[in-house]
């Protein structure tokens, strides 16, 4: 997956994720969910644009649609984008593609919402926080 907007990094399904089926388990996507919008956040400059504004990012919602599983040894592809901004809220999604033949795993969105890191309660995003990401409105092709 490529693309303006698009962020990606490659995971290796470890032995730690494959649960008694012989597969990577669904709760890893979760976790690799966070992972990739952590690493995307980080490189883009909007955590240290957060923390400077003395705010932190939450999860309101995760939602998962598991299509394939993934195997032992595998590279997954993970990738994610930002598809708009509310006033304190951010929808963001997600792909999982099997390196090997870009068979499309799993795909997933997760509801963020912006919160004063001092009071907790939700605030409007800054300019320059919304600024720091291309918005991507479908998914893009592979």
């Amino acid at each position: 997956m490529s693309g303006e907007g698009v962020f990606e990094i490659a995971i290796e399904a470890g032995a730690e994720v494959v649960d008694v089926n012989g597969h990577v388990n669904n709760v890893a996507y979760v976790q690799w969910m966070q992972d990739v919008a952590i690493a995307h956040s980080d490189a883009s400059g909007c955590t240290a644009a957060t923390r400077a504004a003395g705010a932190m990012w939450v999860v309101r919602a995760h939602r998962v649609e598991y299509l394939r599983p993934a195997l032992p040894g595998e590279t997954i592809r993970a990738c994610t984008w930002v598809e708009d901004f509310r006033r304190a809220r951010s929808l963001r999604r997600y792909e999982f593609i099997r390196g090997a033949d870009a068979t499309v795993l799993a795909r997933g969105a997760t509801d963020w919402v912006f919160v004063d890191a001092g009071s907790g309660r939700p605030r409007a995003i800054p300019a320059d926080i919304r600024a720091l990401f291309t918005l991507v409105g479908a998914p893009p092709a592979h």
